[in-house]
């Protein structure tokens, strides 16, 4: 009997349904309409206060983290300038004032004594301003003793090649793995990444052994050679060359280019910036390189580039160590100074964090 009577019901509200009959319900005003006109201006007025609070103190908030922000960038900037200006200035200092200076640190270090290393005797006077400004350290270090001329070529001899040879070697390799995405490539792919994640004094007794094995140990083949396929570049400019946009090798192999101009034409130009970054990382990396040289070079002392030389300074010409250096700055900064929006605008877009 309740089924049937349930059922009746349902069909009749089907019923006016199809004849769009409905029932009334009265609506309950919502929180607006319950309102006066005085209530509802005393309420936006109070969210007009709140919503100006709120704005004020997110603005401060805004700008105290930025103030911390900035001053953290400045205070690090100073740490890693104040070394350099260091460098510079104690470059024009007298031997007998950089001993003053610091020949306290000297003293306590390990290798000025068969006692090891020691406590300092006293504080070192560290003064940024020579008293008396010398240019007897450049003299000596670039008229007087042409061993620094010498290992500044040598650099330049190893970094150069080097340097070339690994620009045009990753530029093609990463073409190939942007534009031909195979499963074998991906696997060869991810050995190149695994070899990049590897520290090189991993790969240095490999390179030792296959030097040895062409008979290439002791000269700058030996270093050059390894450098050249390195894997790190080809890496990057992968991740680079994979987000330019299909449509444009598409439209140009619709012109009838040839891969050869797509390539010179399209994805080198377009990763003019990732080019540059890659040339100046890579300078400053092995203009800097000193196991490498000391291993695979140990018997050719003459050909050593100029960063053995600065590792290899003793005490007593702590002097010309600091001019030496000064001078050994200046390429890579140049370098970097001339590239530097290419530099950040490459590794930005390349996805390399």
């Amino acid at each position: 009997m309740e089924n049937k009577e349930l059922f009746e019901q349902r069909r009749e509200e089907a019923t006016k349904a199809r004849r769009k009959v409905y029932t009334h319900f009265e609506r309950d005003l919502s929180f607006f309409e319950s309102m006066t006109e005085e209530q509802r201006d005393e309420f936006f007025k109070g969210q007009r206060i709140r919503s100006k609070r709120i704005r004020r103190t997110r603005k401060v908030t805004k700008t105290v983290f930025t103030g911390l922000g900035l001053l953290v960038a400045i205070a690090v900037s100073v740490l890693a300038i104040v070394p350099i200006f260091y460098t510079f200035l104690n470059s024009f200092m007298s031997s007998g004032e950089i001993s003053n200076n610091y020949g306290v640190i000297f003293q306590s270090l390990a290798g000025n004594t068969s006692k090891g290393a020691q406590y300092l005797a006293k504080t070192p006077s560290l003064i940024m301003v020579p008293q008396r400004v010398t240019f007897k350290q450049y003299l000596n270090l670039l008229l007087m003793s042409p061993t620094y001329l010498i290992k500044f070529w040598n650099s330049l001899m190893l970094v150069i090649p080097i340097v070339a040879g690994q620009m045009a070697i990753s530029c093609l390799a990463s073409y190939s793995f942007a534009r031909y995405r195979r499963k074998r490539r991906e696997i060869l792919f991810f050995s190149y990444i695994i070899l990049m994640l590897m520290p090189f004094q991993v790969t240095l007794v490999p390179n030792y052994m296959i030097a040895e094995k062409l008979k290439i140990l002791d000269t700058p083949w030996a270093i050059i050679l390894p450098g050249i396929f390195s894997t790190f570049a080809i890496f990057l400019l992968t991740k680079y060359m994979r987000q330019i946009p299909t449509a444009y090798i598409e439209a140009a192999k619709l012109d009838g280019a040839t891969e050869w101009q797509i390539f010179t034409q399209i994805a080198v130009p377009m990763c003019k910036s990732a080019i540059i970054a890659l040339t100046i990382l890579l300078f400053i990396d092995y203009w800097n390189m000193v196991e490498q040289p000391l291993v695979l070079m140990a018997n050719a002392k003459d050909l050593q580039p100029m960063s053995v030389f600065l590792s290899q300074i003793n005490e007593a010409e702590i002097g010309i160590a600091f001019a030496a250096s000064s001078l050994f700055m200046i390429p890579p900064l140049l370098i970097f100074l001339w590239g530097e929006e290419y530099l950040v605008e490459g590794i930005s877009r390349s996805g390399v964090k």
